[in-house]
């Protein structure tokens, strides 16, 4: 009863054939006809007489001829695409006669179709009907199933009348109900049907020869084993059910409802003819009730006509018939029927659409879709089936459900569509099932993925968040989104990963610094990419970096900014394991990120195992002390070091990490100029400000390092930059220092005494006094300008002031009077020995004076003496030897005035004929003379009074030297 039990449907259109002409009509209507069969696009139609009818796709008789001149035609095959016909007539009185018909060759003169073969069939001279034939599609082998049971197969080649061989090939005492053949290249078996039993032999190929063997011992009614062209299954039906058979033996079936007279195939489906059932069975009353039957039992006494389709389990057409059917044929597409009082039925499957429209009205959509994909229909259409199917299934409320069919249709569906229908929260995980589908096939937008990072998100489904983000092959998101959302859903380690897989070194160094305050592992990453992309992510996060990780910060500033900057380089260790975290995650998204770093050149360390928004449960981490980093074995790259200038502001509020920088970078030879420039006077100026913030022995350290960084002569900072520099830090070396580089000692000592720091300026004083003479002046006036002042240098450095000036001449001693009387600091005991010693001194030098003029005066008598002499008495020469050969004088002599006598043989005459001088005295009188010249050439020289002026220490005593040389003389009048 299982075909009462399958949905039924009517999938074709009944019509009656219109025959073409009166003939024809005739013809079907005298009920003449003993055989059908079709092919080449023909309808060929055996008679009680012998003759052969063929009608055309008009339903006409196109042409008619006698095909054999006794007996019945009582089975025909026409061979597919050939012209070729078989026909084979039977007589009881006679054996079957067979003939092969060439329907394209007529003879000349009758115009008749050539007859290419006749034989006897024979049965072992026993005269009984052929209940089956069949034969291959090139006629060289034929089966015959007789009413006695017996099989004969006929071999041979028919076409061309070369000779046939038969051979009975089985016997039975059961009648043949059905023969089929199977046909391969290597082996052609033969079905064998009787009413008892279903066997199977072999008749050429591999087992040639072999007994039949039993497949079934059950058999069929005459009619009721047909074969499946399309698959080569042999179908028998009985009572019970519907089975296939194939040469590996049974294969499916379905029950069935009763008796059948006849079968045969249409396309996939089964065309089953059945007697009307016994009166008053529950068949009967089921049919009636099914196909919406009368009271009237006239109109179900003929035969019932069933389509089915095994496949789908369906009834694609069911009805009664009021007449038997003879036979069933199919041609020109369509499936027909010739009942016994001569009609022609017409069964025209209707369109794939059509059937579709059926089964949708009863929202059999499983059905339409099995259907569609039977049919073969495309995939697009397809999915308008399964969109169809799933707005069934979301109105009944099986969401689960109408999502898989939406998924299904995903292709060509609008996904707006469905995600509208699940935006509730009870439905989000049908939402994300649906999501991550469209990312799948890459039909994802970026709105899409939002919506889909949010749904994770809103139920806190992190592994889901982890399969989805590290799905391999092809990127199926817009990943500037998922990062985004990863970001602001708090999943910071799932944004990291996304950033660095697919190569955002500057979103991983933000999201490891903004979003997870993951400071050293964000330097780390840094310290793995190349120079060039390196540097934009320190830069711009630098003081952040150096408030978190000061000294590896620094470092890789002082690397970077010395030309010797090298990647980090991961290793992963063999042997390396890795925890689960306590929240039950699985270690697989660290081993993803840890099998990552070993493909990507810029790894991404320190991957948490289980990244959560809130941080719960300990988090297994794959740190720097599982890998080995070996920076040596990568090659220092070749990259131009930025300014050091530029990374001077990102140490503010870092002094300390500023002045390592710093330092290291002076250490380099390769500066430029403008670099070095910068660089010393940013040091200094941080030496000043550490110093500015210590005490004690640490600020005089610090202001050590800043002296000893300017002292070289080769320092190249200006001189205004470390004033200013050391007046704003009140570093008053510095200041010194440039002032003595400068030779600006007065103003060394005046901003010691402009401060009234005493022993700074008694410092001073020491050191520059000697270089410096005017100072000790300026000493004085500052040691007795106050009373505190004068008490903290003391009467001993007053003393040594004084002693200096009144050594070295550098104040006289009205002016050391009346600096000291410009106030009432000093007293009179504190000068009393100065004083003394001034008095003293000067009355020494008075006495002195005064005897040098008495001498000069008395000489200048004596000599005035001497002339008057001279001018007035003769004079006594007493001189008893010559000077000049020292011999006794003798005459001639020559006596000259300063006493001397000399022979006159003694004395050379001048060549000018001048007088003879005493060439004794002659030596002083000549440097007399030169003294006197040279006196009256300087009288002239006022340049060189000017300069002994400025220079002399006495300028009283200089003036007087000149007067005493005549540079002041009056001028001789002459008479």
């Amino acid at each position: 009863m299982a075909l009462l039990l399958w949905k039924a449907f009517d999938f074709f259109e009944v019509s009656q054939v219109k025959l073409g002409d009166d003939e024809t009509r005739s013809f079907f209507e005298n009920n003449e006809i003993s055989s059908v069969c079709s092919g080449s696009e023909s309808l060929f139609l055996g008679s009680d007489n012998g003759y052969v009818r063929i009608i055309g796709p008009s339903w006409k008789i196109v042409r008619s001829f006698q095909a054999h001149e006794t007996g019945r035609i009582t089975h025909m095959r026409q061979v597919e695409g050939t012209s070729l016909l078989v026909t084979i007539s039977e007589d009881l009185s006679n054996e079957p006669v067979l003939k092969v018909w060439a329907l394209d060759k007529p003879v000349k003169k009758t115009g008749l179709p050539t007859c290419l073969s006749t034989l006897n069939i024979h049965n072992g001279r026993k005269q009984f009907p052929i209940s089956s034939f069949t034969a291959l599609d090139d006629l060289s082998q034929l089966a015959v199933g007789f009413a006695n049971g017996a099989v004969t197969v006929i071999r041979g080649d028919l076409i061309h009348d070369r000779g046939t061989k038969q051979r009975i090939v089985y016997e039975s005492e059961e009648p043949i109900t059905g023969v089929e053949f199977v046909a391969d290249p290597k082996l052609t078996t033969l079905f064998v049907a009787t009413t008892s039993k279903l066997l199977k032999l072999i008749i050429s190929g591999k087992g040639q020869g072999q007994p039949p063997r039993t497949i079934e011992d059950a058999g069929c009614a005459a009619g009721c084993m047909t074969v499946n062209k399309k698959t080569g299954d042999i179908i028998v039906v009985r009572e019970d059910a519907v089975y296939y058979y194939t040469l590996e033996g049974k294969g499916l079936c379905f029950a069935n409802d009763g008796a059948t007279s006849l079968v045969s195939t249409f396309e996939d489906y089964v065309a089953l003819v059945s007697p009307p059932p016994a009166s008053g069975s529950g068949s009967s009353d089921s049919i009636r009730r099914r196909f919406g039957g009368t009271n009237t039992e006239s109109l179900f006494h003929a035969a019932r006509f069933t389509m089915v389709d095994p496949t789908l389990q369906i009834v694609a057409h069911s009805e009664s018939l009021i007449s038997e059917v003879k036979a069933i044929f199919q041609i020109w597409g369509d499936l027909f029927i010739l009942t016994q009082d001569g009609k022609v039925n017409r069964y025209h499957e209707k369109s794939l659409q059509q059937r579709l429209e059926l089964l949708y009205q009863r929202n059999l959509f499983p059905l339409a879709i099995n259907l569609a994909q039977k049919s073969g229909m495309d995939l697009q259409q397809q999915n308008v089936i399964y969109r169809k199917y799933g707005d069934h299934l979301y109105q009944k409320g099986d969401y689960d459900s109408a999502m898989s069919q939406y998924i299904r249709a995903i292709d060509n569906t609008e996904p707006s569509q469905v995600i509208r229908k699940f935006l509730d929260t009870q439905r989000i995980h049908n939402l994300i099932e649906y999501l991550e589908e469209l990312h799948e096939r890459h039909k994802a937008t970026a709105d899409h993925t939002t919506l889909l990072l949010n749904c994770y998100a809103k139920l806190k489904d992190v592994d889901k968040l982890e399969k989805f983000i590290k799905s391999e092959g092809d990127l199926k998101f817009d990943l500037d989104t998922a990062i985004t959302m990863c970001r602001q859903g708090g999943y910071f380690e799932q944004a990291a990963y996304l950033a660095t897989k697919h190569g955002e070194n500057d979103l991983v160094v933000d999201i490891l610094i903004e979003d997870s305050k993951h400071y050293a592992e964000a330097l780390d990453f840094i310290w793995h990419l190349d120079a060039e992309t390196a540097y934009p992510s320190l830069m711009k996060y630098a003081r952040v970096l150096l408030e978190n990780c000061p000294s590896d910060t620094t470092k890789i500033f002082i690397d970077y900014y010395t030309g010797k900057y090298k990647p980090k380089v991961q290793k992963v260790r063999l042997e390396e394991t890795q925890t689960i975290s306590s929240n039950g995650f699985a270690a697989g998204a660290a081993s993803a990120v840890q099998n990552l770093t070993s493909l990507l050149p810029l790894p991404y360390m320190n991957t948490s195992a289980v990244p959560t928004p809130t941080g719960q449960g300990s988090q297994a981490t794959v740190s720097d002390a599982g890998t080995v980093i070996e920076p040596e074995a990568n090659a220092e790259q070749k990259y131009t070091p930025p300014p050091p200038r530029t990374a001077f502001s990102s140490f503010i509020d870092h002094p300390d990490e500023f002045i390592v920088f710093l330092e290291a970078c002076l250490k380099e030879d390769t500066l430029k100029e403008s670099d070095k420039v910068d660089i010393y006077t940013t040091l200094f100026e941080m030496y000043l400000h550490k110093a500015s913030e210590r005490k004690g022995m640490q600020r005089e350290e610090w202001e050590s390092k800043a002296k000893k960084l300017i002292e070289g002569r080769e320092v190249p900072i200006e001189n205004s930059n470390v004033l200013l520099l050391s007046h704003l830090s009140d570093f008053r070396d510095g200041t010194t220092l440039v002032k003595e580089q400068s030779g600006l000692l007065f103003d060394i000592f005046r901003s010691y005494t402009s401060a009234k720091d005493t022993r700074g300026a008694i410092k001073a004083l020491r050191k520059y006094g000697p270089e410096e003479p005017q100072l000790y002046p300026a000493a004085l006036a500052y040691f007795t300008s106050d009373a505190r002042i004068l008490e903290e240098a003391g009467p001993e450095e007053l003393a040594n002031v004084l002693n200096k000036i009144d050594h070295d001449g550098l104040m006289a001693p009205l002016q050391v009077i009346q600096t000291l009387g410009s106030n009432a600091v000093a007293t009179m005991g504190m000068i009393k020995p100065y004083l003394r010693e001034t008095i003293t001194r000067e009355r020494r030098e008075i006495a002195s004076n005064r005897r040098q003029i008495n001498s000069f005066r008395k000489e200048t008598e004596a000599k005035r003496a001497e002339i008057v002499e001279l001018g007035a008495k003769p004079a006594v020469f007493q001189a008893q030897r010559c000077p000049g050969c020292g011999g006794l004088l003798e005459l001639p002599a020559v006596h000259f005035l300063c006493k001397h006598s000399f022979h006159q043989r003694c004395l050379k005459q001048s060549e000018d004929g001048s007088e003879v001088e005493c060439p004794v005295c002659a030596v002083n009188n000549a440097a007399v003379r030169a003294m006197k010249r040279s006196q009256d050439e300087r009288a002239d020289r006022h340049d060189l009074f000017k300069d002994a002026l400025e220079k002399g220490d006495d300028r009283f005593k200089t003036v007087a030297q000149w007067f005493g040389q005549g540079v002041m003389g009056a001028g001789t009048v002459e008479s």
